[in-house]
């Protein structure tokens, strides 16, 4: 048995600019919810070309890009270093910029790339490492499902239903993608000194005694 947690907010992701053209919703970096240590920002985007992300750096934190497994359109990245690639939907990027990185993501094309960015904040002895990638397909990310199937996580850093995620983290850190059946419950256990959140990106569903609706929502 597990003490359930009491949800501290709840809100609506607010929508803004950011980068080229694009249109992002942003929950985590808002004045509603500044950051929430180790998390720094979290932005749910839906841009196709001519929009985008070009030439910018990052140091100190990670960047985690994640493209949804519905997503129709692919996101390409590619850094002053000479590393290119191309994120599928369903394919995920844990960037570690360390000592500091200039890259660009953009769409493939014309057609939206639908998805997830996540900034965490570095432990200050892993600030400046040297850059790194990891990047996980779709292909290889595990899957994993409660005894009737009504949960499916895909597992991309820590454990659940017994799965374990393939992303190393320098502090650790749980990145899961759940999908829920209609009426389906999840009891999650969390260490109680790990700080947490819920980013609902479609549906309808309920934490504790709140209910979420079918706008992008964030749980704290």
């Amino acid at each position: 048995m597990f003490t359930p947690r009491v949800i501290a907010k709840k809100f609506v992701a607010r929508e803004q600019g950011e980068g080229a053209g694009a249109r992002v919703h942003r929950s985590i970096g808002t004045t509603r919810l500044r950051n929430l240590d180790p998390f720094l920002m979290l932005d749910e985007f839906n841009v196709g070309l001519p929009g985008g992300f070009p030439d910018h750096p990052h140091r100190g934190f990670e960047t985690v890009t994640y493209v949804l497994p519905t997503s129709k359109g692919h996101m390409c990245h590619e850094d002053f270093l000479g590393n290119k690639g191309e994120l599928r939907p369903g394919d995920l990027q844990w960037m570690t910029p360390g000592r500091g990185i200039m890259h660009a993501e953009m769409p493939k094309s014309e057609v939206p790339a639908h998805g997830l960015q996540l900034w965490i904040n570095l432990p200050s002895k892993s600030r400046m490492v040297e850059p790194k990638y990891q990047e996980i397909s779709r292909d290889t990310v595990p899957h994993a499902f409660n005894e009737d199937k009504s949960i499916e996580a895909i597992v991309f850093a820590g454990e659940v239903f017994g799965k374990r995620g393939p992303i190393e983290t320098a502090a650790p850190v749980t990145y899961v993608h759940f999908m829920l059946q209609a009426g389906a419950k999840l009891e999650y256990p969390i260490p109680e000194s790990h700080h947490v959140f819920v980013y609902a990106v479609s549906g309808t569903g309920k934490w504790s005694t709140r209910s979420s609706r079918t706008k992008p929502s964030c749980w704290r």
